[in-house]
């Protein structure tokens, strides 16, 4: 056999593959964190249920889910989607999301007429969103959810009328709060604080089209 075909193990790939337990640890955290984001599930639709009247009731209508996957940027991660409204251009959305090694997330994605109505909301929260260190997408694309700085800003890099400007011409919006995997003891309470924060930024004005 030629050696170029053989596979080539470092002295470190070489322990990992022989040693069953590390992968099996981290599939029970992932099964633990998962378990974390069903119990921050329930407490949130309580916020929902609260703040009701002020959300589109379609959105309302679809149930909650966890997802789990092994490879975004070749790392496994878990998203909790509270409310999941996907519906063509028109997407209203709160994700809540585990990624290994990163952090946690607390995002708010609107596009289509969820988009046009809520700007004025958001535009009137700039300094309070600003105040709990959000970020906002200046991606081309709203399915990356990392924190690079091709995707996200930090609202501190821009004022209000950057701010404002950037609302009004994206095609869609997406709001983020970054959490340190270091805060683990305090992660399920700031989750969910950025998660009411979001939700009430909807009360400004009643949802009506």
């Amino acid at each position: 056999m030629n050696d170029s075909s053989k596979i080539q193990l470092s002295p470190f790939e070489q322990q990992l593959v022989t040693n069953y337990e590390w992968l099996l640890t981290k599939n029970g955290i992932l099964e633990k964190i998962k378990g974390s984001l069903g119990i921050l599930q329930q407490r949130q639709q309580e916020l929902l249920q609260q703040a009701g009247s002020f959300l589109p009731p379609e959105v309302l209508t679809v149930s909650a889910k966890i997802s789990r996957g092994e490879n975004y940027l070749g790392l496994p991660y878990l998203m909790l989607d509270q409310p999941r409204y996907f519906e063509k251009e028109n997407i209203f959305a709160v994700r809540t999301m585990f990624w290994w090694g990163h952090f946690f997330s607390c995002t708010l994605q609107l596009s289509g007429m969820y988009k046009e109505k809520y700007v004025p909301s958001l535009i009137a929260a700039f300094d309070q969103l600003l105040s709990e260190d959000f970020y906002i997408s200046y991606n081309s694309s709203q399915w990356d959810h990392h924190f690079g700085e091709e995707n996200y800003k930090p609202l501190h890099e821009l004022d209000i009328v950057q701010f404002t400007q950037h609302l009004q011409s994206h095609p869609f919006i997406k709001l983020a709060k970054k959490i340190s995997l270091d805060d683990w003891d305090t992660i399920e309470e700031k989750l969910l604080d950025a998660y009411r924060l979001l939700i009430q930024l909807k009360k400004v004005e009643r949802f009506d089209v």
